[in-house]
């Protein structure tokens, strides 16, 4: 077991150095290549660096992160659903100097770059080596078009999923090659890998395991040995997942590590209306790659593409399409693993040197650039910046006296900035405010709202607008019966697009005489 799970851990790095030793470009192409990327992703997202708020589930892996570091556990002293690799990934980030903000975000522009050179290397085998590099660098343009431009999960584990498929593809273009199980090991192992970063990735693993699995059976794999091969492969996928479940239940925490990762996620009310507006977004920022990669070769002759590659390309983009499409909330940031497979498919397009047929490539590019310059733009006006969220946090200190703060709307950065007890494990404010999460999160909101308010938190933290999202009527009714009974407003602060009302007890803490209110009891 210990060979396997260090084989496992080899993986990503051994993928990476295939890439460099490829037989297209050579070592120095690809340092090249990737300072490149390196130079159009930092500069690209400059602006955004040292910015606490630029997304909310980046907080909250920070968050989570520092939380485990000082001994909180993710899902027991911490709640949420994302696997433990991404918090053991940013508990990395926090060891590093400034409680690691910069960190998870340099390192955020060093994945993706990164992923930009596998997308690069892939891409050459369908189109010239001039529209390669244009190929990576609309991966590196869009990401932030749907919410991915430093530390959302896609920035991270899109990388080795990008290094399992080149893997599977170049297992594909041999045929009865004797490295094929070591090439599926190794492929496996990066799947395995990304689904502890984020679990929808199974779907584009099951595909390209069963791309593996086809290889097999086409170079006349039977019986014993098509079998070891699928028990193997299987085994070296959910190797990393078993492992963190073996640790949680030798500590005692299976149960809760088994409600947060498998059975959460089910219990997830509908979002309505709004999810079906979200794909209808979505589609609209996809348009140039669908025009480039669906269009563009019915208008003109597409350039010689290695027929092998582009199938198992092919594959693994509709795999990524359905993994975004099956779990229904189409999140804008969900939409992000696809986009290393279509910039593969889209470099052909990219290609084209006649006037008539520049368009394609030039309306995927510039479209990217202005989209994910808009959209990062418009993040930081919509959340805030740094200065806003010290001033928060200076406003909300006045008022500790060696008690909690508690936000019931608001940024998971707002604790960090704030440094007080935090009353909850639920700290991601929508898990207890939006009716969605209501039967999701392994406990009653209302009566976890009712609970916080009893013991008295400091400072609480609640919506000063009125557009609440999917709100939880009941656990909100709940926090208002305690605020407008037992604590007085004393200030308003505005942070980007929204102002947030603190609210502080009009007896000093040790008056804790107050009765749960009937709102909770009837919710």
């Amino acid at each position: 077991m210990p060979g396997i799970a260090s084989a496992t851990l080899q993986a990503p790095r051994r993928a990476l150095v295939e890439v460099w030793r490829g037989r297209h470009g050579g070592i120095a192409q690809g340092w090249l290549s990737l300072a490149a990327y390196l130079f159009l992703a930092l500069s690209f997202r400059a602006f955004l660096i040292g910015n606490p708020v630029v997304h909310v589930d980046e907080e909250f892996y920070l968050y989570a992160a520092q939380r485990w570091q000082q001994g909180a556990l993710p899902y027991v002293g911490v709640w949420d659903r994302k696997p433990i690799g991404l918090f053991a990934l940013y508990r990395l980030f926090v060891m590093a100097p400034g409680g690691g903000l910069v960190a998870y975000q340099l390192a955020g522009i060093v994945f993706t770059a990164l992923t930009a050179l596998v997308v690069e290397r892939m891409a050459k085998e369908i189109a010239p080596p001039r529209a390669t590099w244009l190929a990576g660098a609309a991966y590196v343009l869009y990401m932030p078009v749907f919410n991915c431009a430093l530390g959302q999960g896609p920035v991270f584990y899109n990388l080795p999923v990008a290094l399992a498929a080149l893997t599977v593809m170049e297992a594909w273009k041999r045929p009865n090659a004797p490295d094929l199980l070591a090439r599926g090991v190794q492929a496996m192992a990066l799947v395995g890998i990304a689904m502890q970063i984020k679990t929808c990735v199974v779907f584009e693993g099951m595909a390209l395991g069963l791309m593996l699995l086809a290889r097999g059976w086409a170079d006349g794999w039977r019986g014993w040995r098509f079998a070891m091969a699928c028990a193997v492969w299987a085994g070296i996928a959910i190797l990393p997942m078993a492992l963190a479940l073996g640790a949680y239940a030798a500590a005692g925490h299976g149960e809760a590590f088994i409600q947060a990762n498998f059975v959460s996620v089910f219990q997830r009310g509908p979002e309505g209306p709004v999810a079906g507006f979200r794909v209808f977004k979505e589609t609209l920022a996809l348009s140039p790659f669908i025009l480039a990669i669906l269009l563009a070769p019915r208008r003109m002759p597409m350039p010689r593409a290695h027929p092998v590659a582009l199938r198992a390309l092919r594959l693994w983009a509709a795999a990524a399409v359905l993994g975004f499409l099956v779990f229904g909330t189409w999140y804008d940031h969900y939409v992000a693993p696809t986009l290393a497979p279509l910039s593969v498919l889209a470099a052909p397009a990219l290609a084209r040197t006649k006037p008539g047929e520049r368009w394609y490539g030039r309306l995927l590019l510039g479209f990217g650039a202005v989209a994910g310059l808009v959209v990062m733009v418009y993040q930081v006006h919509r959340h805030g910046n740094g200065q806003q969220v010290s001033h928060l946090a200076s406003t909300v200190r006045s008022e500790i006296h060696g008690g909690c703060y508690f936000q019931f709307d608001g940024e998971p950065a707002f604790y960090q900035a704030v440094g007080a007890c935090v009353p909850t494990r639920f700290a991601f404010p929508n898990h207890l405010t939006t009716y969605t999460e209501a039967t999701a999160i392994g406990a009653d909101p209302n009566v976890e709202v009712a609970r916080i308010m009893l013991s008295r938190p400091d400072v609480v933290q609640v919506a000063e607008w009125k557009k609440i999202y999917l709100p939880n009527h009941v656990s909100r009714a709940v926090l208002m019966d305690f605020l407008l009974r037992d604590y007085e407003h004393y200030a308003s602060v505005q942070v980007g697009e929204r102002s947030y009302g603190l609210w502080r007890p009009k007896l000093r803490p040790q008056d804790t005489g107050a009765a749960i209110p009937t709102s909770a009891v009837q919710g």
